[in-house]
């Protein structure tokens, strides 16, 4: 295995862990928590913008030369090669609310490609990363996707936001309905892709996400036997795009489904 990779790996593993920490101590004081509205159901929180802080600060510790795209601050330029994708609280919905469905995200970009993604899900207490030409693991147990054969057999994961077309999320749960499927929603797109790696959905698709919200996942379910749309790691950090993954079973016909569900939906222009 590449050391580079596996040297961020393990230091993400462990920056991710104190940010949920730091982000755990928030999430028990929500009665005193500033929160403010970006746009419609898009909240950032003081927790946000603390937790971004501590992963910037310690990353910057460890590997000075990388550079580092976050949700909530400035991009970093690097000189290493090497680009770190964060989301300091990807469910940020949820965790203003008391849901515990929220994550840290820390993904790794290296060649125009996602080499690092560590999901990690304080609230469980799980902790899932993948490396690239490794295997994906939770809590340090290998996962892998779901054996299931058909849409109707599992639950696929389904993604929006406010910059979803509606009419495009009815249509793609009517096609899926109609196929003998299950959708499921919990408002963190990292999470639902980590679900997708260890076997709980057996797939997930969103018309368009941001680079911080799926380049871990994408990373996890493709080493946890996936199949994950083929996009350019740079071009997904500068524009975002169409996050679709699942079994190799269903992968094709989720494809199918999404093409005709989000057939009109306007490409974006930028990733923010």
């Amino acid at each position: 295995m590449n050391e580079d990779y596996q040297a961020r790996l393990d230091a993400a593993k462990d920056i991710a862990r104190a940010a949920g920490e730091l982000a755990l101590g928030y999430f028990a004081r929500l009665d005193t928590l500033d929160v403010r509205a970006k746009a419609t159901q898009d909240h950032v929180s003081e927790a946000d913008l603390e937790v971004e802080t501590l992963v910037r600060a310690r990353l910057a510790a460890a590997f000075p030369d990388d550079g580092v795209v976050g949700e909530e601050h400035a991009d970093v330029a690097g000189t290493s090669g090497f680009t770190w994708v964060i989301d300091p609280i990807d469910g940020t919905a949820n965790f203003i609310r008391g849901i515990p469905a929220w994550c840290v995200a820390i993904a790794c970009i290296h060649e125009d490609r996602t080499v690092v993604g560590v999901v990690h899900g304080p609230s469980n207490d799980e902790m899932f990363f993948a490396v690239a030409d490794g295997r994906a693991c939770v809590n340090g147990r290998p996962i892998r996707v779901a054996a299931s054969t058909g849409l109707n057999d599992g639950s696929v994961g389904v993604g929006m936001n406010n910059r979803t077309t509606p009419a495009a999320v009815v249509r793609l749960i009517e096609q899926l309905v109609g196929r003998g499927g299950i959708f499921f929603r919990n408002a963190s797109g990292a999470l639902m892709l980590a679900y997708v790696a260890a076997g709980r959905l057996i797939g997930y698709t969103e018309p368009h996400m941001n680079a911080w919200d799926c380049l871990a996942g994408q990373l996890l379910v493709a080493q946890a036997g996936g199949r994950v749309e083929d996009q350019s790691a740079t071009a997904m950090v500068q524009n975002g795009g169409r996050v679709i993954v699942a079994t190799p079973a269903i992968f094709d016909e989720l494809v199918a489904i999404s093409d005709t569900a989000y057939s009109g939906v306007p490409a974006r222009t930028d990733n923010r």
